[in-house]
């Protein structure tokens, strides 16, 4: 008898997690059912000009993109500000560029995005070349965290999507890090990646991360932040920032590195500009 209900515990255990996928599913295939709501769409006429560079298919699966992103994700205002639907479109809009063609993702490790009414101060420990240890305050106007949170400032928020051809998107560069974040760490090699496509990545992306830090100790100007030469990570965040904004030329001067990014994220920027 034990036995029986042990075994009654287990089936049902086991039905139970297989219906929580599919209980999930649902209810993100009602919210792309509905429709987008029309002060939404406002929004993103007025904050982010690039959704209107998408071809009409990306640009109806983008707004579900943000229906769903919007209804799972917690926005939490600091030091004060006061969330509202203009933040949590325009931060999802920009957010779920890097999700197209992925209509079951939808950055699942990520819990919350903390929004600040300017850019915020943060404490970091770093030892100098005696081993001692030192604090130092640094201005950031976005962050991300392999726990599952993002950081933006909305001012910069703002300004990043404002001009769509300048490569400077804050919102694009710290989801990028949270793809990269996914494993538990950042390394430049997003958890996306296709096992069978690591190797010709880290070959490409190496090539180019030690041509960067090349133009960058000669002082060469080039088409990527500077930023980017400071590790592998950050290089990942800064082209996947230049693949979204500033694809022509990307794709005219690393058109490997390109190539590679297109696989990634299952879309060609160059096809809309």
């Amino acid at each position: 008898m034990a036995l029986g209900i042990l075994i009654v515990i287990a089936l049902l255990f086991m039905l139970w997690l297989m219906a929580d996928p599919l209980r999930i599913e649902y209810r993100r295939r009602r919210l792309r059912q509905q429709a987008f709501p029309a002060p939404w769409r406002e929004i993103l006429r007025q904050h982010v000009p690039y959704v209107r560079l998408l071809p009409a298919d990306l640009q109806i699966q983008l707004k579900q993109l943000i229906q769903v992103f919007v209804a799972e994700k917690s926005f939490v205002g600091c030091d004060g500000l006061v969330v509202t639907d203009e933040m949590r479109v325009t931060i999802a809009a920009q957010a779920c560029l890097l999700i197209l063609n992925r209509r079951t993702y939808y950055f699942p490790g990520l819990k919350e995005i903390l929004i600040y009414p300017s850019p915020f101060i943060v404490q970091r420990e770093q030892r100098d070349k005696l081993g001692l240890t030192q604090t130092q305050s640094r201005v950031l106007a976005g962050e991300s965290w392999a726990q599952g949170q993002v950081i933006l400032s909305w001012p910069d928020v703002l300004a990043g999507a404002a001009v769509v051809d300048d490569g400077n998107n804050v919102v694009i560069h710290e989801f990028a890090h949270q793809l990269d974040q996914e494993k538990g760490y950042a390394n430049g090699a997003p958890g996306l990646l296709q096992r069978h496509r690591f190797h010709r990545w880290s070959q490409i992306l190496g090539a180019e991360f030690k041509l960067l830090q090349d133009e960058v100790r000669d002082q060469q100007p080039g088409l990527f932040n500077a930023y980017g030469a400071s590790d592998p990570a950050e290089f990942f965040a800064v082209i996947s920032e230049a693949f979204f904004e500033q694809s022509q030329r990307f794709a005219a001067e690393h058109p490997d590195l390109y190539r590679e990014l297109g696989q990634l994220y299952r879309i060609d920027p160059l096809a809309w500009s």
